[in-house]
């Protein structure tokens, strides 16, 4: 089978500063994959390049078996692929219901999409705070809004940037709650989030990126095994 993603050899710059260093991964339909590293490795330009939103200088990119590595980032979207941003970047005037609408599609083809109904019946507090503008949202609820508007995208890959930063312990709960709630609906996911204990027990496998290049890539039995992978690429 092959992948749903396929990255080899990818390199991006911004300028004269290259980031990423011959980063190669592969998702297939219905895993969930994580990038780690401390800040400041590469994870976030990784994203960036997937999604079209900066160029790639050197590599392919796969997606769907098309090569995305020159596409706008509006075809790639259209393709299927969801990004939940760093900072989660949703409409501050727009109502809770106002967000997940004007992102409505279904790109995947699903019998069974994503609607208003089910982001509501995955996240309740959403739908309380239907009527709420996205500036009226603590961080959590803006958090639970992004990722509930990329669903209503239907997307083939679901990338969560940063998924549970600066939220609270009782938040970040209910987000590795619908994580694994979506990963057991078959959808595929791509995390950079810093909880180790919690990617391994959600995920298949794990990449990590040092000072942008790939330095480890396996999967959470190997990860969960060798604790220094932690403290060498991980550990503040």
């Amino acid at each position: 089978m092959s992948a749903l993603l396929e990255v080899d050899g990818m390199e991006t710059a911004y300028g004269s500063s290259q980031v990423l260093f011959g980063v190669s991964l592969a998702i297939r339909q219905g895993e969930v994959a994580t990038l780690l590293g401390r800040n400041g490795m590469g994870k976030t330009t990784t994203v960036r390049t997937l999604m079209g939103l900066v160029a790639a200088r050197a590599g392919t990119i796969r997606f769907r078996g098309e090569r995305i590595d020159s596409l706008a980032s509006d075809r790639i979207a259209r393709m299927g692929m969801a990004l939940v941003p760093e900072g989660r970047q949703i409409f501050p005037n727009l109502t809770v219901q106002e967000n997940l609408l004007a992102f409505a599609d279904c790109r995947n083809g699903s019998s069974d999409p994503w609607t208003l109904e089910r982001v509501y019946a995955l996240f309740p507090r959403l739908q309380e705070r239907s009527r709420n503008a996205g500036n009226h949202l603590s961080g959590g609820e803006q958090q639970m809004l992004a990722i509930g508007r990329a669903l209503m995208t239907n997307p083939y890959l679901l990338i969560l940037d940063e998924a549970t930063e600066g939220l609270a312990p009782l938040v970040r709960e209910e987000i590795w709650r619908c994580l694994g709630a979506l990963r057991a609906q078959g959808q595929t996911i791509l995390v950079i989030d810093k909880y180790v204990e919690r990617l391994i027990v959600l995920a298949n496998h794990h990449t990590i990126l040092e000072r942008g290049r790939v330095a480890w890539q396996g999967a959470s039995a190997l990860l969960e095994a060798d604790r220094t992978l932690w403290q060498r690429y991980v550990g503040v």
